[in-house]
C-alpha cells in the first residue's frame, strides 16, 4: 500500500525531518559566525548610509548635481550673508533645507525623489521655467518652515540665548514682538538667502 504523499516516507517528510533534526556539532559554529557576519554587515551598511547622506548634503553636491541649482539657486546663496559674512560662519544647503532629526530628515529625503523626477523631466531646466515656478516653490518652502516653527533656522539661531541688548533697535524690537506674538523666523526672513519672487509674499 502506497504511503500518503505527505507521510514520513515522502520526499517532503524526509526534508522536514532533516530540518527539524538536531544540528550536527560542526554546524553549531555557524551560529556565532553568522551573528558576527550580520553584525559587521550591519555596521558597514549604517556607515555607508551615513556617508552617503553626508556627501549628498554638501553644497558641492547640491549646486553641481543638477543644472538648475548651479544656474538658478546657488548664485543667490553666494550673494547672501549665509554664504559670506564678517563672522566667517556659513550656512550650507543642508543646514536650511534638511531637518536635523533622523525621522524628518529621512522623510525629506523621500520627498526629494519627486524633485529628482522634476529634474529628469526638465520641469525647471530653463530660466523661464524656473521663474514661472519660483513663487510656487518659495511658498511651499515657507509653509513647510512655518509649520515646523522654523526648525532649521533655530538649529543655529537659539532665541533662548539671544542677547537682545546687543542687537540694533529695530531687530531688538521685532524679536521681542516675535517672542510675544508667537511668530516664527520665516515670517520676517523670507528673503534672507534666495530672493523673494515679486508678489510671492503678499497675503502670507
Amino acid at each position: 500500500m502506497n504511503q500518503p504523499s505527505g507521510g514520513p516516507g515522502s520526499a517532503w517528510g524526509r526534508m522536514c525531518a532533516r530540518v527539524w533534526a538536531s544540528p550536527r556539532r560542526k554546524w553549531l559554529l555557524g551560529i556565532p559566525l553568522g551573528g558576527v557576519l550580520f553584525f559587521v554587515l550591519g555596521i558597514a551598511f549604517l556607515a555607508g548610509t551615513q556617508r552617503f547622506l553626508e556627501a549628498s548634503s554638501t553644497p558641492e553636491f547640491c549646486s553641481n548635481a543638477c543644472h538648475e541649482m548651479t544656474a538658478f539657486a546657488a548664485p543667490s546663496w553666494h550673494n547672501s550673508s549665509h554664504y559670506k559674512n564678517p563672522f566667517g560662519v556659513q550656512a550650507k544647503c543642508g543646514n536650511c533645507h534638511e531637518p536635523g532629526p533622523a525621522v524628518p530628515m529621512l522623510i525629506r529625503r523621500v520627498q526629494a525623489l519627486g524633485e529628482i523626477w522634476g529634474h529628469l523631466t526638465g520641469e525647471i531646466d530653463t530660466q523661464a521655467k524656473f521663474d514661472a515656478q519660483k513663487t510656487r516653490m518659495a511658498r511651499h518652502v515657507w509653509a513647510y518652515m512655518k509649520a515646523n516653527d522654523s526648525r532649521e533656522c533655530r538649529a543655529c539661531h537659539n532665541a533662548a540665548v539671544w542677547d537682545l541688548s546687543a542687537q540694533d533697535h529695530s531687530a531688538q524690537k521685532k524679536h521681542e514682538q516675535m517672542q510675544a506674538s508667537g511668530k516664527t523666523c520665516i515670517d520676517c526672513h523670507k528673503g534672507v538667502v534666495h530672493e523673494v519672487p515679486l508678489g510671492a509674499d503678499e497675503g502670507s
